[in-house]
């Protein structure tokens, strides 16, 4: 009973986990079971919550080269122009899985935007601050933490953009 105990807390220890802690961040830890590329779709149903409030942490960078992070609905898709123009880059793409791997720490499809091994700016969908309870990766696969999301701006460098498209 003990080691099933110590083996639970285990599970969920993340770098992501220790800095929310360490903030006194009050949060849910919510395990399910990962598919590989199974994206929000499949967090969403597994944990039975709405994929809105399902928010992707996403490695981009610039035109230099400079990762950021975006924080999007699960439902939703970053229009990168968009974002480019209100972040004041020339243009923004997706960072290729090993690069934002070594810019955050964490495995692609386990990204948090808690405790990245790199400090980068975070661009925020709006509408994801106006939500009551969100669901956002807590440093591993298969691993999602609820919080408030009024928070986010005390605790990340976020700046609140309007980039989602269908």
């Amino acid at each position: 009973m003990e080691q099933a105990l110590a083996k639970k807390e285990h599970v969920s220890e993340t770098p992501a986990t220790q800095w929310l802690k360490q903030r006194k961040v009050a949060f849910g830890e919510h395990p399910y079971p990962y598919e590989e590329h199974g994206g929000t779709a499949v967090s969403s149903r597994e944990l039975g919550v709405d994929e809105h409030v399902v928010i992707k942490t996403l490695v981009m960078q610039d035109e230099k080269a400079q990762p950021l992070i975006v924080l999007m609905h699960g439902d939703k898709k970053v229009s990168t122009k968009n974002l480019a123009r209100q972040a004041g880059c020339k243009s923004v793409e997706p960072c290729k899985p090993e690069v934002a791997q070594r810019h955050s720490g964490y495995l692609v499809g386990g990204t948090s935007p808690f405790g990245t091994r790199k400090a980068m700016p975070v661009y925020v969908e709006r509408s994801v601050l106006a939500l009551e309870r969100i669901y956002i990766n807590g440093g591993r696969r298969g691993f999602l933490v609820s919080i408030d999301p009024s928070q986010l701006p005390s605790l990340l460098p976020v700046t609140a953009v309007d980039v989602a498209i269908d």
